[in-house]
């Protein structure tokens, strides 16, 4: 791992910033988490801090600025008590006189929850850890501190300030989950063949960059398609999807990508399955499942279809190593949740190494209950792409860097 963990510190006594990635999808009504498995995840490192002593404020941030899901981390802080077993305060406030306030008053044993970081403009800028120890949300909450964990691999993509900022300020560690998650996925970069990707959600970009990766370097046989991923890469071989698709493409700004998948294409098409029928949007509940062949269509493209499904499941039947990311569909929406679901299915019965990987994925899973069934469960979506890719994720490197 070429980096500290928690047995190499004695947290009795001491302070420590513990940043977590708990973003988790919200009931846009009702502002309630829809799915408590980055919390869960976190758990075990919150825990053993707080068993051995430690004082320990965590740092957290739910959603992006201007998003339906941008909202305080009150009801995480009730959820979060809820896991662990014992009392988490919560206050509404990061850096301010109020937190430090709270920090400097903490008992061992004792967890405080802070405010959303991304309420702050600094923790939204990405660059170098030096210049994001000189923001006034490091300066002002590192003189507190004795320690820095990260467990935040789902943001380990990201060099923000509660990122990589704190760890130029204090001696810094793993947390038990960014252990796991490097450990597990670790085994899907050295797998064993056949080894089957399957790539949906809207992480455009991240997916084809992965695709690219594990082709060129044979790690994997097979990429499957679905979601937002298999409709550009079908846009990629010049299948007309109608202009509602082809738009909405184009909006969600992947453009460039279309280009992108025709260059992958000339390379790896024999490598990559795309859907041969997906389902369309006749009504709000309703679905109708139309060959490609028989596209363009003015409807909405939301799954995979039947023919499909079988043509992935029979691949993923054969694997030795199988790794997800990202939804075949719409699955939100029950009629548009069948690619998603019989896959998922699929996977967790394959005789297999298993990695899943994107929130909607994860929680798709848990829907099912058949997420133990699988080997590994990321909290990762675009930070288990990136690493998957090959990418060097900021978070690690730093955590390697001071080690």
């Amino acid at each position: 791992m070429n980096f500290k963990t928690l047995d190499d510190f004695d947290f009795d006594g001491k302070t420590s910033f513990v940043r977590v990635d708990i973003n988790s999808p919200i009931n846009p009504d009702t502002g309630e988490i829809l799915d408590d498995n980055r919390i869960r995840k976190c758990s075990e490192t919150l825990t053993e801090l707080a068993e051995n002593g430690g004082k320990t404020a965590v740092i957290a941030h739910q959603g992006r600025p201007g998003g339906d899901d941008f909202t305080t981390l009150e009801k995480h802080c009730q959820k979060m008590s809820e896991v662990l077993g014992k009392e988490v305060d919560y206050i509404d406030d990061l850096f301010g006189p109020a937190a430090r306030e709270a920090i400097k008053n903490l008992e061992n044993g004792d967890i405080l929850l802070l405010e959303n970081a991304r309420f702050y403009s600094e923790e939204v800028l990405n660059r170098s850890p030096e210049k994001q120890a000189e923001t006034h949300f490091v300066q002002k909450l590192s003189p507190l501190g004795d320690i820095f964990v990260n467990d935040a691999f789902a943001a380990a993509h990201r060099s923000q300030p509660s990122i990589v900022g704190f760890a130029v300020k204090l001696p810094a560690t793993a947390g038990k989950l960014m252990e796991t998650e490097l450990r597990e996925l670790g085994k899907a970069r050295d797998p064993k063949h056949p080894c089957v990707h399957v790539l949906g959600g809207a992480k455009v970009d991240d997916s084809l960059s992965l695709i690219e990766h594990v082709l060129e370097k044979g790690l994997a046989d097979k990429v499957l398609t679905g979601g937002l991923v298999g409709q550009t890469l079908l846009a990629s071989k010049s299948i007309d999807l109608g202009e509602v698709n082809l738009e909405f493409i184009k909006k969600e700004g992947f453009k460039d990508e279309i280009k992108y998948g025709e260059d992958l294409l000339s390379k790896y098409e024999e490598h990559i399955l795309f859907p041969s029928d997906v389902r369309i949007e006749v009504s709000e509940k309703e679905a109708k499942v139309i060959s490609i062949e028989d596209l363009p269509t003015e409807k909405y493209i939301y799954d995979i279809g039947d023919e499909t499904i079988e043509k992935y499941s029979e691949v993923i039947g054969k694997a030795k190593t199988v790794v997800a990311n990202g939804p075949l569909g719409v699955f939100e929406k029950p009629a548009f949740a069948v690619g998603t679901n019989e896959l998922l299915k699929t996977i967790s019965k394959a005789n297999a190494f298993t990695v899943i990987g994107g929130g909607h994925l994860v929680a798709a899973a848990r829907d099912l209950d058949i997420a133990d069934k699988i080997n590994h469960v990321s909290t990762g979506g675009g930070a288990c792409l990136n690493f998957l890719s090959g990418e060097k994720l900021p978070a690690v490197e730093m955590l390697r860097e001071v080690s």
